[in-house]
């Protein structure tokens, strides 16, 4: 709980949306908890608890606000080592429990931590232990489907990860002070009333300011022919999740800080993974205001940075797609790369039919890959050394030799990629950034940066970069994208 009232207070009269998801105020003459930004009338400051995160105001007895929705507060940034590795904790958590595979022990091998580890960790972070911490998750994810979605009741329930319809109506109503079928009665549905029945749509929020036309553009320019579709307002593509499959659709919220998620019930089952995979895909978590404030602090960066403080590190839906992607791309233009990788998804992906002309495959798997043979890929235009490095790759990923999520540590990955043959440190610097969400990768190699720092040395580029850190790969960014840099001879 945060012991400085007075600060927080005057955030909270702010209604500033930076303030949002960085705390919650407890109300305890009402007993509910609501994010910063509530149009609600001002509590007294006696009357007022601050708390770091959701979970720590439930833990507290506290019942979230039926009017500004704690559940669509945007999540927390990593800023250092002990945040991002609560928040791949967290997500770990999630993603196990709702297999039914959810213990901590399991858990602790994954992220190579004790149990104690990681209970500590959490404690430390969100103020309650990991049980306590899920719990909340799937209580504000259930509150967010009956209010925005039409899915039955027991649907919400096992989508939310709950085991039993029994077990979700108890803790609903004793946690919240009302069963779930009564918030579904006062919820406006209208949203979701013009879509196919075999979709719901979800809002996830974001910090602004966000780039939205620009990781469109970065992700369209990289797309997969028949496994995503990039128009000028939105993004889709196939999706294959833990044994579900299905689409997804993402667009901008008009007028609110958030996305809108469209996606076919058949992944309701593993949606905790997929929300989780938007979010990382998209960026949702990060902190602009963080990150733009200090990289404004270097010259080089001031103008580009400027010119786009909402600039995100796109991530990645399928870490094995990715690193393919990344092989195919060493040493050729963005365009000529994606021809590659489009001929590859064609050759190898599964055939669907969706209602998108536009997607019509599933991307390849890996367990396909690693059964081909090097003619096959060498036949697409794919030279035979890069052919190699993506059947060795496959192998080692079906044989669960190499991890390719955000979960994994950025540094042990990175070693790992570059003894396989043909990836050298910029492929796997990029995949790190990527499919790791590491936002301080850093490809020292890359042609364009060096030439955009005044045609230096990978090793001076190196040098140079220090000054940016922990926020590399956003620094990698502008370096990419902003035409200032491009005379730059700092």
């Amino acid at each position: 709980m945060r012991e400085d009232h007075s600060t927080y207070y005057k955030a909270y009269m702010a209604r500033d949306s930076r303030f949002d998801g960085l705390f919650f105020i407890g109300v305890t003459s009402t007993g509910i908890y609501c994010r910063p930004i509530c149009v609600a009338k001002t509590p007294k400051i006696s009357n007022c608890r601050f708390f770091d995160s959701a979970e720590a105001a439930e833990k507290e007895l506290f019942r979230p606000c039926l009017r500004c929705r704690p559940e669509l507060a945007p999540g927390n940034a990593p800023v250092d080592g002990a945040r991002r590795l609560a928040q791949i904790i967290v997500r770990r958590i999630e993603e196990s429990l709702l297999d039914g595979n959810g213990n901590i022990e399991t858990l602790a091998k994954h992220v190579n931590l004790s149990s104690r580890q990681i209970r500590r960790i959490i404690q430390k972070e969100f103020g309650v232990s990991p049980i306590e911490l899920v719990q909340t998750r799937r209580l504000l994810l259930a509150k967010q489907l009956l209010t925005d979605t039409t899915l039955p009741v027991t649907h919400v329930a096992f989508a939310s990860g709950f085991s039993s319809l029994r077990r979700f109506n108890h803790v609903f109503r004793s946690r919240h002070g009302m069963p779930p079928t009564h918030l579904r009665k006062r919820a406006s549905i209208c949203s979701n009333e013009f879509m196919a029945p075999e979709t719901s749509k979800l809002q996830l929020s974001f910090r602004p300011p966000f780039d939205w036309h620009g990781i469109l553009r970065f992700l369209r320019l990289r797309a997969l022919r028949g496994v995503e579709w990039v128009s000028q307002e939105c993004y889709a593509r196939t999706i294959r999740l833990e044994g579900h499959s299905g689409w997804v659709k993402v667009s901008h919220a008009s007028h609110t800080n958030a996305v809108l998620l469209e996606f076919t019930h058949s992944l309701t089952p593993v949606l905790p993974a997929l929300l989780g995979q938007i979010r990382q895909v998209f960026d949702l978590n990060a902190r602009p205001d963080v990150i733009s404030t200090h990289l404004r602090q270097d010259r080089l960066l001031e103008r580009a940075v400027a010119a786009n403080p909402g600039l995100r590190v796109p991530g990645a839906f399928d870490g094995f797609e990715l690193a393919v992607r990344a092989i195919l791309g060493q040493q050729v233009t963005v365009q000529a790369a994606t021809t590659l990788a489009c001929r590859f998804a064609e050759a190898f992906g599964q055939a669907v039919a969706t209602p998108f002309d536009s997607l019509s495959r599933y991307s390849p798997e890996p367990q396909h890959i690693a059964e081909a043979r090097v003619d096959e890929l060498a036949k697409l235009g794919i030279i035979r050394a890069r052919a190699n490095s993506i059947l060795c790759l496959a192998r080692t990923y079906v044989e669960g030799e190499l991890q390719l999520n955000a979960g994994v540590h950025p540094e042990t990955a990175i070693k790992q990629l570059v003894a396989l043959p043909g990836i050298g440190p910029w492929t796997a610097q990029y995949i790190a950034m990527r499919v790791m969400c590491w936002p301080d990768a850093f490809p020292k190699e890359d042609v364009a940066i060096r030439n955009r720092l005044g045609g230096v040395t990978p090793r001076q580029a190196e040098e140079i970069s220090q000054a940016w850190r922990p926020w590399r790969s956003y620094a990698v960014l502008h370096l990419w994208n902003h035409p200032y840099m491009q005379n730059n001879k700092g």
